[in-house]
């Protein structure tokens, strides 16, 4: 038997699920990831821990492959991450997204409680519960007033998680992370398509990059940041709810330029807005205010949003120079 802590980590294929897993294995974790498929599937963002990390099968939509595996392996430590996160998506399937999300997160938590083994839980939130926030930045206790089926969603596991912890004393926090960024989020996020599409303008790949709303905010912070936080959720002596976030906004026509300036280049040259994609003006900025994480946890940021950006650019640049190599 290792003696080493265990950890369960879901969505281990996902941008947080990686980071995650590397900051468990760097303190000496035993880590199992869980993915839907089979182990001789891609491991998308954790392709490279391959062979130092384990695996396990479960499925969102599937209850009791959670249940079996939490089961199984009995881990010490639970980081649910695992969610369908592209929001524009949860309009055409509101109902799948309710059960991979707050069904997933419920069976999770009650796997943890029936084991009786003092498993701690860590459930990734949202800072899009908020929704149509009256007050900006939102802290721990600001109204929740979710616009979309994803943030419906979110809120509910995350409500979930409190009356579970409140009735059966689980060890169980969630955190409501805001927008968390790096070179593994999937391209259809504004912020890679940003920093992809300086990347290509650079390269002489692309002429121009098509956004939405250049005026749009939101609180950017390194994923790798993120996660730190949830670890340091686990190991309170208490169980909490924590806003993670920079508390600083920005828009996005700020990253835009931030980002072309990386490739030595005038965003405005190479932006083109596209009507069709600007959103009606939120009532108040997503802005997260990290206070409580920060006094109670020890926990900021690490990360400049300068630094975030850079490092996103120049790791697109790096990838399409080696595609353009290997297609000629």
């Amino acid at each position: 038997m290792s003696s080493l802590p265990s950890a369960l980590v879901t969505g281990i294929t996902g941008q947080d699920g990686s980071f995650t897993a590397e900051l468990l294995l760097e303190k000496g974790y035993r880590v199992t990831g869980l993915m839907r498929g089979s182990a001789a599937d891609s491991l998308g963002c954790s392709e490279h821990l391959r062979g130092e990390i384990e695996l396990a099968r479960g499925d969102l939509l599937e209850p009791d492959t959670l249940r079996l595996a939490v089961e199984r392996l009995r881990p010490e430590e639970i980081y649910h991450l695992a969610a369908p996160s592209f929001v524009p998506d949860s309009w055409h399937r509101p109902s799948e997204i309710m059960a991979a999300i707050a069904g997933a997160s419920a069976a999770i938590m009650e796997a943890a409680r029936d084991l009786d083994v003092g498993a701690r839980v860590f459930v990734s939130a949202s800072g899009a519960i908020f929704g149509d926030a009256l007050e900006s930045p939102q802290h721990e206790d600001t109204p929740c007033r979710p616009t979309n089926p994803y943030a419906v969603a979110k809120l509910a596991s995350h409500q979930i998680l409190g009356a579970l912890r409140t009735h059966y004393g689980l060890h169980a926090s969630s955190g409501i992370l805001y927008n968390h960024e790096s070179e593994r989020r999937p391209e259809q996020f504004v912020t890679r398509r940003i920093t992809r599409g300086a990347a290509a303008i650079s390269l002489g790949l692309q002429q121009e990059l098509t956004l939405g709303s250049l005026d749009a905010v939101r609180d950017w912070s390194f994923a790798g940041d993120i996660v730190y936080g949830a670890w340091l959720m686990l190991q309170q002596e208490q169980p909490g709810d924590y806003i993670l976030a920079s508390g600083v906004p920005h828009t996005v026509a700020e990253l835009a330029s931030t980002a072309f300036a990386c490739v030595g280049l005038d965003a405005e040259r190479y932006l083109r807005v596209d009507p069709s994609l600007v959103r009606p003006p939120e009532r108040s900025p997503s802005v997260g205010d990290p206070t409580k994480a920060r006094e109670q946890l020890g926990w900021e940021p690490r990360m400049s949003f300068q630094e975030l950006v850079e490092r996103m650019v120049l790791a697109d640049v790096r990838s399409l120079r080696a595609a353009a190599a290997a297609s000629q």
